[in-house]
């Protein structure tokens, strides 16, 4: 078995989107003054590696607390999308390429290699996103979540969150944004986590995100 990390490590000089405060982490404990050391974290729900939740865009839609502990474990399928450039979409021609491994996964994870770019100005740049037929089908075919190693599931510039709104408007689903090393992963099913900090009424929430390399084909 091999476990992967896929998470971003939280600090205050990482990136943060557009407009939100970055991370603080301040020390308000110490070994010499308390015996011990504490640190008071403040952070947007949606900084780093971090999953959105249906009452992200929409009052009144599923928050990451209401959902069972189930949805945030599963198989999960990375599809390689790193030939791809900047303002390219990720199509269904990459799902149909792989049509019996994804139509077994519960969580689809796109590769686009951006990642690379993270603490880099371009990663807030034109990064590829899927195409609203690509939401259709993770809609239709009931996936538990949805993952990507880009800044956001839309566009930078659109503003009006389209895929966002069209995948939370009525269906159960997670959003993992700012995964990391998807890469290293292959092209097998594998086990997915993905587990969000438990708050109350949750529009979104930094996960610690694994893959879990456990030969599930045999």
């Amino acid at each position: 078995m091999k476990i992967i990390d896929l998470t971003h490590t939280i600090s205050e000089r990482m990136p943060v989107y557009p407009g939100d405060d970055s991370p603080k982490l301040e020390a308000t404990c110490s070994y010499d003054d308390h015996g011990f050391k504490g640190t008071l974290l403040t952070l947007f729900s949606h900084a780093g590696t971090h999953m959105d939740a249906p009452s992200h865009v929409f009052p009144q839609r599923t928050t990451l607390d209401a959902f069972p502990v189930e949805q945030f474990i599963g198989k999960g399928l990375v599809i390689n999308c790193s030939e791809l450039h900047e303002g390219q979409q990720i199509s269904m021609k990459y799902l149909e390429a792989v049509k019996e491994k994804a139509e077994q996964a519960e969580f689809i994870l796109f590769y686009t290699g951006w990642d690379q770019y993270w603490g880099a100005d371009t990663y807030f740049g034109d990064y590829p996103t899927i195409t609203e037929e690509v939401a259709e089908y993770l809609i239709h075919s009931k996936k538990k979540g949805i993952g990507l190693d880009v800044m956001g599931i839309d566009a930078i510039s659109d503003e009006k969150l389209t895929i966002h709104r069209k995948i939370f408007a009525e269906t159960d689903i997670v959003v993992i944004e700012n995964l990391t090393k998807l890469g290293e992963i292959g092209s097998e099913l594998f086990t997915y986590c993905a587990f969000p900090l438990k708050y109350e009424n949750a529009d979104g929430a930094p996960v610690r995100a694994v893959a879990i390399l456990d030969n599930l084909n045999n």
